[in-house]
């Protein structure tokens, strides 16, 4: 509920105003309505991504099979390093993924990733297809990721016959100064067969 007062610092304890209008007061985000936090967010790149079933050696010296297979290569001039993480999001399911470079392709663009077979299925796109359009998030805060849904899709991608009908945080510790432990249940339900 408002009230045809306002505070005015600086000037007079209160005042009355009927149209309720914003007092003038020095202070320089009282009228604002931009938000700060859409600032602070990473702007993605547009780009595309292929994908392959890896292979033994990488230029990276990281196997493909790092972080359960959610790997990537990108081009050897992308501003990106080796054993860096990046969040790969495909805009036509909405699903994202994290994946770790792996690897250095000579001739790709640096708006071109080229991902592991599993992280390709897991933004739900069709192996058949090739390649898809896709937004490159480099090095995402995984702090500030919603922890749930990214384990919720690779969860999806681990038992593609299940529905997962409920996930929910349990706790979280510290098991080392540097290591920080979280866990989550899952309800998965197996269909059933007609």
């Amino acid at each position: 509920m408002q009230t045809p007062y306002y505070y005015v610092p600086f000037k007079y304890d209160y005042g009355f105003d009927p149209y309720q209008a914003y007092a003038n007061v020095p202070y320089p985000y009282y009228h604002t309505n931009y938000s700060y936090y859409v600032e602070n967010r990473q702007q993605p790149i547009r780009g595309q991504a292929t994908w392959t079933e890896g292979g033994q050696v990488t230029q990276c010296n990281i196997p493909w099979s790092k972080n359960e297979f959610m790997t990537v290569a990108v081009g050897q001039n992308a501003p990106y390093q080796c054993g860096q993480t990046l969040r790969i999001k495909y805009p036509a399911t909405q699903r994202e993924v994290v994946v770790t470079i792996v690897d250095k392709v000579a001739g790709f663009p640096s708006n071109r990733v080229n991902l592991h077979r599993t992280a390709f299925l897991a933004l739900g796109a069709d192996a058949a297809q090739g390649v898809i359009n896709v937004e490159i998030y480099p090095s995402p805060e995984l702090e500030e990721e919603k922890w749930g849904k990214y384990l919720l899709e690779v969860t999806q991608t681990a038992y593609p016959n299940y529905n997962v009908t409920d996930y929910d945080f349990v706790t979280k510790t510290n098991p080392a100064p540097n290591q920080v432990k979280e866990e989550y249940d899952f309800i998965l339900i197996q269909p059933k067969k007609k």
